[in-house]
């Protein structure tokens, strides 16, 4: 990708490269609150990755120009005047991110604020930087919040830390956060690349398709709406198939598996 491209304030970005992607949110300015056009071209890659071999997604942000780094503040409250229900039409972004067929990474190298956090939430990974905040507003504003969202903060951050995040509304440290385990890394900013390239690449030595299976049955469970005959069908299909065999055989060699040669 061109570097000059990157670092220029914009629409979100999708580069890709050796079965990993990533998306760069890219309004810096506006603290990388998200528009409605942001938010359809999200959409539209969206349906790229899940249509191409991409077996990592990585979520990421520029913080160019910030005095502090945010990664996002969220939907656009510009928007609320022109559409008052846009804010809770911004959980199908969320819900599409989160069902993502890859497994997805969120880089969080600045603080997050509103249904940015949501969107921090429903990634599988994250690796966060240290001396950050996390805040949700919404009720400072007069929402409630879309199901989807509190499904994920219950299940991700636990009841307690929900209900402060919501009903106190104040903005909290990373490190308050990090005994939820929300976080796989809390790192300070000179280890956050090499921290954050150690998860991609060990996410990318994994069986593809048993990943990308597994993960839409452990989002389901988590849920609560999954189908036992479909799981089981899903664990036999990986019994049977040339992953299993693959690493079986690479098991007893003693070498590496070569998923990707499959």
């Amino acid at each position: 990708m061109n570097a000059a491209l990157l670092h220029t304030e914009g629409t979100p970005l999708l580069n890709s490269t050796a079965g990993v992607a990533t998306l760069t949110l890219r309004r810096p300015k506006q603290r990388n609150s998200l528009n409605d056009e942001d938010l359809q071209i999200l959409l539209n890659y969206f349906d790229v990755i899940n249509n191409t071999a991409i077996d990592v997604v990585v979520l990421r942000a520029s913080t160019d120009g910030q005095r502090q780094p945010v990664f996002s503040a969220g939907y656009n409250v510009a928007g609320f005047d022109d559409d008052a229900l846009a804010p809770l039409r911004f959980e199908r972004i969320v819900e599409a991110f989160e069902q993502l067929r890859p497994i997805t990474v969120c880089a969080l190298n600045g603080s997050v604020y509103g249904g940015a956090t949501d969107l921090v939430l429903a990634s599988d990974f994250v690796v966060a930087q240290t001396g950050l905040y996390w805040r949700m507003p919404a009720l400072a504003l007069g929402l409630h919040y879309y199901p989807s969202g509190l499904r994920r903060y219950i299940n991700r951050l636990g009841l307690n830390l929900s209900k402060r995040a919501f009903l106190l509304g104040e903005a909290m440290t990373f490190e308050h956060l990090s005994d939820s385990g929300v976080f796989e890394a809390l790192v300070a900013s000179n280890e956050f690349e090499p921290t954050l390239e150690r998860v991609v690449q060990q996410l990318s030595r994994m069986a593809p398709r048993a990943s990308q299976d597994t993960k839409k049955s452990l989002n389901e469970i988590a849920a609560g709406h999954y189908d036992q005959a479909v799981l089981s069908a899903r664990s036999e299909s990986s019994a049977l198939g040339q992953e299993f065999a693959e690493g079986r055989q690479a098991f007893a060699q003693r070498r590496a598996p070569r998923f990707k040669e499959i």
